[in-house]
């Protein structure tokens, strides 16, 4: 058995501090993208477990493409991602049950990486060959023309979120997200119930469709319920670097940030300390993913569940019956998510 990798010797590699590399696995920001390229680029170079699946699924790609393909070999399912999907993403988490259900079907799965020069050219990565292709899967890939333009490219294509579909937008693919509004809406029926009336959102709800369908889902349940919104607790940022501004120049805080993911909300943590302000004392905070950080961080936070699981079993289903029956009507499929509630939103009554 090989020597397990750590981030200290991926720092040790390339002559950073394990800090950096570890802002760069989290994507927390506060690096420069040729540093984060870099270092991600030698974390699947030396095949640290999170991104593991990469350089395994690359080389078995390779293989079959020699033409010498395993016996059972049915095609190559291309990965299209803007940025390496590490271990806290939930993407990550579904990755590992639907690349290995992919392989007892007969296909290998290849990361290509979309890069931003792709995005603004509207061309497809350097390593993609479409003739090799029997399918595409895209993850993290939220701009709309870009989008649309893998959406012409004769493959059968599966989205994992998507870009906004704002004014009545569409994408010629299938479509799968986890159930964005339900538990939001029961959320804020929760705290509506207990009296607390001033629910703001922390996120850019334009950045992706399941960001847009929580934020929708919380303004929609409080204008049902007859309570109006507070436009200046709608905080559509996602940069940790002005969080601590926009929260000070509020002045005061509402009952309850609704954040669109539970790394917005780990953001949100550390700018309220910054201002100093408490969680849950001053304001309380729900976030979405339900990441092993959530568990972990102080005060543990209240957020959604997704079941990356049963996203990996929907995800096979929809791609392998399109490569099957190309002609069927798309699909947008929302698999079920359930609101977990710790302490970040135990407030005790004063």
């Amino acid at each position: 058995m090989g020597k397990k990798v750590k981030i200290q010797d991926i720092a040790d590699a390339l002559g950073v501090s394990r800090n950096t590399v570890s802002k760069a696995i989290n994507n927390s920001g506060g690096l420069a993208e040729a540093t984060r390229e870099r270092i991600l680029e030698k974390a699947v170079e030396l095949g640290y477990k999170q991104f593991s699946y990469v350089k395994a699924n690359a080389a078995l790609s390779a293989a079959a493409g020699e033409g010498k393909p395993a016996p059972g070999f049915r095609g190559e399912i291309a990965l299209f991602t803007t940025q390496f999907l590490a271990q806290p993403h939930f993407a990550s988490r579904m990755m590992d049950k639907f690349q290995r259900e992919l392989s007892e079907l007969g296909y290998t799965l290849n990361t290509h990486r979309v890069r931003n020069s792709d995005l603004q050219n509207l061309t497809t990565p350097v390593t993609f060959m479409p003739e090799r292709c029997t399918a595409i899967v895209c993850f993290e890939v939220f701009d709309k023309a870009y989008a649309d333009m893998v959406c012409t490219l004769g493959l059968p294509v599966l989205f994992v979120d998507g870009p906004v579909k704002a004014f009545g937008a569409r994408l010629a693919a299938d479509q799968l997200y986890m159930d964005n509004t339900s538990e939001i809406s029961r959320f804020v029926c929760k705290m509506l119930d207990r009296g607390y009336q001033r629910i703001g959102f922390i996120g850019d709800y334009r950045h992706c469709q399941s960001f847009f369908e929580r934020y929708y889902s919380m303004r929609g349940t409080m204008q049902m319920a007859g309570v109006p919104v507070e436009e200046r607790f709608i905080l559509p940022v996602n940069d940790p670097e002005t969080l601590a501004q926009a929260l000070f120049a509020l002045g005061e805080l509402p009952d309850v940030f609704i954040c669109a993911n539970d790394f917005v909300a780990f953001d949100v943590m550390e700018a309220l300390r910054a201002i100093g302000k408490r969680v849950p004392e001053d304001v309380m905070l729900c976030g979405f993913d339900d990441c092993a950080e959530s568990r972990t961080c102080h005060p543990p936070l209240t957020t959604v569940h997704i079941h990356t699981h049963i996203m990996a079993d929907v995800a096979l289903e929809l791609l392998v019956s399109r490569i099957r029956e190309p002609g069927l009507k798309t699909r947008i499929v929302h698999t079920q998510s359930d609101l977990v509630e710790r302490e970040s939103t135990n407030r005790k009554e004063r």
